[in-house]
């Protein structure tokens, strides 16, 4: 990663302190950034992902917040369970928030996957969270669902995949869903904390039948009028995983909610835009109420 610029460095190069919790007999993982006492702001990871993809991000908003993120089960370093389901999922969300005594109005920050799960988290505890901010996620358009209905190939049993070094296997990180993003430095952070040494070899750290023992539950629109806080969306314009059309869909049924498009990000909006991402985040925030002086954010 030698040709990562100064303020990744400084950002990944942060103190943190881990932490863990457990959730229906399962461990949940988290690392935070600043102590309590603060304002709140917790992120929350995509689909086999972990917190640190929040390592280059958290710590602009460490000085005005106690910052912090988790793994979900199944991900990261949190435990594995036989089952998920989106309440189980919720209740990891707020435990968090719970163990590391953040305030009633904290604000949660969650892409893609980690966004179904954040909506009806918030609903469900309005007392404990003061506002969301969705990142190429949300409630899509029912057209959108429809052809992501007949494109999507059914799920298949993964074969477990085991490398013989460590380096080979960050070497075969992909992002899912597919697609290129020009600040491969981020991409290989990401990739070394993604792998786990077991059985003899290099594996990947999330469950991979994860999402063949997942079970949604309720409905992300209801969970979306039910919502009381405040609520923003923010989205890469080149997305193929979360249109245009599904962000203004999801503003028609909650009028109060902004929307913020990045240029040439696509899904992982944060990964091909991070300063772009972490200056739009910024004026929501401050949107909010809170306080972060602009002059701060490019000195994690």
């Amino acid at each position: 990663m030698s040709d990562a610029p100064d303020w990744f460095w400084k950002a990944v190069e942060t103190p943190v302190t881990d932490g863990q919790v457990t959730v229906n007999d399962c461990d949940i993982h988290f690392q935070s950034w600043s102590d309590a006492g603060k304002p709140g702001l917790l992120f929350v990871h995509g689909h086999n992902a972990h917190a640190h993809w929040w390592d280059f991000v958290a710590p602009f908003f460490q000085s005005h917040f106690h910052t912090a993120a988790l793994d979900l089960s199944g991900m990261g370093d949190s435990h594995h369970r036989d089952d998920y389901d989106s309440e189980t999922y919720a209740e990891e969300i707020i435990a968090v928030l719970d163990a590391l005594s953040m305030p009633e109005d904290t604000i949660v920050v969650a892409h893609s996957f980690g966004g179904a799960m954040a909506l009806p988290a918030v609903a469900a505890n309005s007392d404990r969270v003061g506002g969301l901010v969705l990142v190429d996620s949300g409630v899509r358009h029912p057209d959108d669902v429809k052809e992501r209905e007949e494109n999507q190939e059914p799920e298949r049993l993964p074969r477990s995949k085991i490398y013989p070094e460590r380096e080979v296997a960050i070497a075969r990180f992909r992002l899912q869903p597919p697609q290129q993003c020009d600040n491969q430095y981020v991409v290989d952070h990401i990739a070394r904390h993604s792998v786990e040494y077991d059985d003899g070899g290099w594996v990947w750290k999330f469950d991979e039948e994860q999402s063949l023992r997942m079970t949604y539950e309720g409905d992300l629109e209801n969970s979306l009028s039910e919502i009381n806080v405040p609520i923003a969306l923010i989205y890469g314009e080149d997305s193929a995983s979360y249109s245009r059309r599904s962000a203004e869909y999801m503003q028609s049924l909650k009028p109060t909610m902004n929307l913020f498009p990045i240029s040439n990000a696509q899904h992982h909006v944060f990964l091909d835009q991070p300063l772009a991402f972490i200056q739009t985040l910024a004026v929501i925030l401050k949107d909010w109420g809170r306080n972060i002086p602009s002059a701060e954010l490019l000195n994690p």
